[in-house]
């Protein structure tokens, strides 16, 4: 199985290329070629950063109109994590109004309690959609990491599961081919390592 980590410049790849060789996928590719993004069996889509800047990024490369073919005409799965999972919804308010790659209908905005400490660091609880793939057989409390300082929310039905940080927000999503996750899973240690494979496993 091939898994490509598309490359914009703005992605944890190392990590997450150690967790999933750790978990016995050897062919892991890190790429911005479109050939060999269009030859993945999976996708994945980190991003650690500003969502303006990654944005620019992409188009720069000219991936926007590639990925939405892959994902939502190929139908190819893709696993998008923390700012990966931000640049598949609509539109980000992160430094001015920013479209984003619209595979998915949300929207990316600044948490809105003025008391919070931000941004949103450390490990929290998420409250799993019922009959999860991501998180399919996973035993113990589901703690992950997340560091960001926006959360995504949407008004139509993405198969979201939620965390809380002060008021509730969207810690992934799950609908059909495309997979997002708002934290760190290949910084959660056993209960991330177990969601990568889901991922790799049942999309």
């Amino acid at each position: 199985m091939k898994l490509v980590i598309v490359d914009y410049g703005m992605g944890n790849v190392k990590s997450v290329v150690s967790a999933m060789r750790y978990l016995g996928y050897d062919d892991v590719v890190i790429s911005n070629d479109f050939s060999i993004l269009e030859s993945a069996d999976k996708l994945i889509l980190p991003g650690v950063g500003n969502y303006a800047m990654a944005m620019s990024k992409i188009h720069d490369l000219d991936l926007a109109p590639l990925l939405r073919k892959l994902v939502l005409q190929d139908k190819k799965p893709i696993l998008g994590i923390c700012l990966g999972m931000q640049l598949m919804g609509a539109s980000s308010t992160e430094d001015g109004y920013n479209k984003g790659l619209e595979l998915i209908d949300a929207k990316v905005e600044s948490f809105t309690r003025s008391d919070l400490k931000i941004p949103h660091v450390g490990y929290n609880q998420i409250i799993p959609l019922e009959n999860s793939r991501l998180f399919y057989n996973i035993k113990t409390e589901l703690d992950y990491y997340f560091t960001h300082s926006f959360r995504m929310q949407s008004d139509t039905d993405i198969g979201a599961s939620n965390c809380v940080y002060g008021e509730e927000f969207i810690a992934c999503f799950e609908k059909n081919n495309i997979a997002g996750v708002q934290f760190h899973p290949e910084l959660s240690q056993t209960n991330g390592l177990a969601l990568i494979k889901n991922f790799i496993e049942k999309f």
